[in-house]
């Protein structure tokens, strides 16, 4: 991380964030469809953040906008009196891009930089409009659920990077929304790099820098698989690695299950497409949150599992039926 991140010496929270959620564009998108939302997913997984987020049973949407097929704008006044209560379990949601924008990424090569080159700055453009486009569909089906969100686009908000790592982010617009009583909505986006001209910053590394400064209790990863396999899922012994180690020097080991050939190294497909590093990024940077002594839940989304590992109800031991992975640091 660059060291001229000064602007996070700002942020103050009155009260602790709970949790860190990352809505994976694999989990909430269809990724062999270009930008098309997985409707069902997202419904679900927006009704599981609802019932972990806010105390009150009564949804009220927030979404005052026209949707397809009706003629009207649905706001019912009666609804805001004392029935709706928002008792403020903090969270950030950070979703990536899934087929929305990796598509005009890898194309045009924008998160290799060059900005003076007329196809990158034409892919920089269609690669916002896209990721732009989800983070509005998210946070329409998140308000629908009467969670009060708000989208925040890195780019829009400050967020840059020098030579592909973090140089500047506006934490404190981020805990002032928090404090003010929103959902503050990030994702993965395309932004300015003080020394390639742009690049693509992923959703699982602005996770990881939000965890080191704003502290949150656990995050959650919610991906289109059940956790970390050690090796890819499709395979037909593929085994589900339930309980990650790491290490204060960042080295990581599996603890549960144990494996038969305990040096073999976990394999990894990334997409081809896919210009943030795929699983990769999501371990390491999961790596890092759990070294900061924050504990990671990776789990599927829409799911029993996920719905249990948002609600903190994972937390401490794992139970023995509960299908994921989690990351935890431990002192040696």
């Amino acid at each position: 991380m660059a060291s001229n991140v000064n602007e996070t010496n700002d942020v103050t929270l009155t009260k602790p964030i709970r949790c860190i959620v990352k809505l994976g564009g694999a989990a909430i998108t269809c990724k062999n469809e270009l930008e098309k939302i997985n409707e069902e997913n997202l419904e679900i997984v927006s009704s599981q953040l609802r019932q972990t987020m806010i105390s009150s049973e009564n949804v009220v949407s927030l979404d005052w906008s026209k949707r397809p097929g009706n003629s009207d704008i649905s706001c019912n006044v009666d609804s805001f009196g004392d029935q709706l209560s928002f008792d403020a379990n903090k969270f950030i949601v950070v979703h990536g891009a899934g087929s929305f924008g990796h598509f005009q990424a890898s194309k045009s090569g924008v998160h290799k930089g060059g900005l003076d080159q007329p196809f990158v700055k034409a892919g920089f453009v269609a690669t916002r409009i896209s990721v732009t486009t989800l983070n509005l569909e998210i946070v329409r089906a998140l308000a629908r659920e009467g969670i009060p969100s708000i989208g925040m686009p890195p780019f829009s908000c400050g967020w840059s990077t020098s030579g592909r790592n973090i140089a500047s982010a506006d934490l404190p617009a981020v805990s002032k929304a928090i404090e003010s009583g929103f959902i503050p909505v990030l994702h993965g986006d395309a932004v300015f790099d003080d020394i390639q001209g742009c690049t693509i910053l992923s959703g699982d590394v602005i996770i990881r820098h939000l965890a080191e400064h704003l502290k949150p209790e656990y995050v959650v990863f919610l991906t289109d698989v059940f956790g970390v396999y050690d090796r890819p899922p499709t395979e037909p012994d593929a085994v589900l690695l339930k309980e990650i180690a790491v290490s204060e020097d960042g080295s990581w080991s599996v603890i549960k299950p144990t494996l038969q050939d305990m040096n073999k190294q976990v394999e990894i497909i990334v997409a081809a497409h896919d210009t943030t590093g795929g699983m990769v990024t999501k371990i390491s940077e999961a790596a890092m949150i759990a070294k900061l002594g924050i504990d990671v839940y990776i789990v599927k989304a829409a799911t029993s599992h996920s719905l249990r590992a948002l609600s903190g109800e994972v937390r401490g031991n794992v139970p023995d039926d509960w299908l994921g992975t989690v990351i935890r640091r431990i002192s040696r």
